[in-house]
């Protein structure tokens, strides 16, 4: 790789940057930070964090991460990922020790992007992906019970832990207030239809003004509704961090180290994930090691001008996406945005009501649970992928991600190896000579506009993103994958094929499987995907599938 492999994004494009680029980079930006604004508010305070708090990430870490990282739209701030892992250290730690663990996570990305780590995040697979994000989504919605129907706990008491909050939701059901669970519903209402009607106005702002009007016009609604501004104060201008008195001792830093690790793995998950997403939107290719040197920069920047962690926001990167966005300057436009609105328009923010946080925080949740893909594992995958799937899904609730991580890849290594074992087989073998091998490819003669790839070794989450890399030229009708050699297949590996069969697709090209063993024809076949290829083009031997794309006219 050359010594440019952390060069940002940012320093490629501006080469040939036209004006009518940057015309279209300030829409995106301004309505990506309209976005982001009751987004990052509700976050923080889904985080235990001032409200204001959100503002400060999205502007520091938003600008930095555009700047100095590796995608050409990815847009940062805080994100519902973190916010079950921030309100525990909060809770435990303190803001200084948050401080102490968000430093620390942006100095492991930083390292982890200059030691190029960004490849290893596919080790990681989707079972456990998709099982800690639907267990944040958990603990958001259990988290945000309290403000969407207005139940009042005792003095003294705050709850930190998702099963504490059960309880005292439940001993405190009494206390609920009906304007509060009227002003919830209108608003997630808003959240849920708005969007079919009108879709350039977005509609968590729609339901910010609609809430704000309930509490300030309906009769009885101002004293049986909270706002942001009852329960906290709403600064304007600049931030101002107390750094005197934050406690650095080597206790607290030892201390916050386990959460520190886990922000980083999460911020560099969740960042390259979106940028994944982000690729297939503007056609780029993002530089995954940059990306984590940007992330890293963005949380140290974030905490020191006020912030909590962030990593790249995949719903906001995609609304850049979708509104023009094509550089790194969209995202630098959304930060100085939300500056502009923290010095002049800040303190309209606490006539926000808290209902409608929680509201914003329940579409959140539903949006990231992908509880979508969840069914559609259970259907299709290994049981071994489920059982880790809702393992870790358990663990994230019940105790926290550091945990459910853990638990999840250990037993995903143990029920791989088992998997492995019990394909693998020592069998007594004979010499044959090449040169009347049958089964050489060398000795079959495949036409020009038909590409074979013979795939060897189990096709799992590790070796998942090798499927990408299988070229179609211009001039390809017919694509054969020769699996003779291929004892498995998992369902990260699965999805990796099933969006090759898409691009096939869309290419016009034909998709042919040669010799397909048992397991990976099992799992194709309860997911559908044999299905959808068609039984005609799964052929028993390499000579079938070279006929049969031969006889495909042009």
């Amino acid at each position: 790789m050359s010594k440019f492999y952390l060069k940002p994004k940012f320093f490629s494009v501006i080469k040939k940057y036209s004006a009518q680029q940057f015309l279209n980079d300030c829409i995106a930006g301004v309505i990506v930070a309209i976005i982001a604004l009751p987004l990052s508010i509700a976050l923080a305070l889904a985080s235990g964090v001032e409200p204001v708090c959100g503002i400060y990430t999205a502007i520091a870490a938003g600008f930095c991460v555009s700047l100095f990282g590796g995608s050409r739209i990815q847009i940062a701030g805080p994100t519902a990922a973190f916010a079950s892992i921030v309100a525990g250290v909060v809770a435990t730690q303190g803001m200084d020790g948050l401080f102490i663990a968000t430093i620390i996570a942006g100095i492991f990305l930083i390292l982890m992007g200059v030691f190029r780590f960004g490849t290893l995040i596919k080790f990681i697979p989707h079972s456990i992906i998709t099982g800690f994000t639907a267990g944040i989504a958990v603990t958001i919605v259990i988290g945000q019970i309290k403000d969407f129907v207005g139940i009042s706990y005792a003095g003294g008491i705050k709850p930190v832990e998702t099963l504490e909050k059960i309880e005292a939701n439940i001993r405190f059901m009494d206390t609920m207030s009906w304007q509060a669970l009227a002003v919830g519903l209108v608003s997630l209402a808003i959240l849920i239809f708005y969007p079919r009607i009108e879709k350039r106005v977005p509609p968590s702002l729609v339901a910010v003004v609609v809430g704000a009007c309930m509490v300030a016009f309906l009769p009885g609604f101002e004293q049986g509704v909270y706002t942001i501004r009852d329960l906290y104060t709403i600064p304007s201008g600049l931030p101002h961090v107390d750094f005197g008195s934050m406690n650095f001792s080597f206790d607290k830093i030892s201390a916050v180290i386990p959460d520190a690790f886990t922000i980083a793995i999460l911020a560099a998950i969740e960042s390259l994930l979106s940028c994944i997403v982000a690729d297939g939107m503007v056609n780029s290719h993002h530089n995954s090691n940059a990306e984590l040197v940007g992330q890293g920069i963005g949380n140290i920047a974030s905490v020191f001008f006020g912030g909590i962690p962030a990593t790249g926001a995949i719903a906001r990167t995609a609304a850049n996406a979708k509104n023009g966005g094509k550089t790194p300057v969209a995202g630098m436009v959304h930060s100085i945005v939300l500056l502009l609105i923290l010095m002049f328009l800040m303190p309209y923010a606490g006539l926000i009501p808290m209902p409608t946080i929680a509201a914003i925080l329940f579409m959140v949740a539903y949006n990231m649970s992908e509880w979508r893909k969840i069914v559609r594992t259970v259907k299709i995958a290994p049981k071994s992928d489920v059982f880790v799937l809702f393992t870790t899904l358990i663990l994230t609730v019940v105790f926290d991600l550091v945990v459910a991580i853990g638990i999840g890849m250990v037993l995903t290594s143990i029920l791989f190896m088992k998997r492995m074992s019990e394909e693998t087989s020592v069998d007594g073998w004979k010499y044959v000579d090449p040169e009347t091998d049958e089964d050489a490819i060398d000795l079959k003669v495949v036409p020009k506009d038909v590409r074979v790839y013979e795939i060897t070794g189990p096709l799992f989450f590790g070796a998942a993103d090798k499927i990408p890399k299988i070229v179609l030229r211009d001039f390809t009708r017919c694509l054969i994958l020769r699996m003779r050699a291929v004892p498995s297949l998992d369902y990260t590996a699965l999805d990796a094929l099933e969006h090759l069969y898409k691009k096939c697709q869309k290419r016009g090209v034909r998709l042919v499987f040669s010799h397909v063993n048992e397991q990976p024809l099992q799992v194709m076949y309860k997911s559908g995907f044999y299905q959808k290829v068609g039984e005609e083009n799964f052929c028993r031997h390499i000579d079938e599938a070279l006929a049969k794309a031969g006889n495909i006219k042009a």
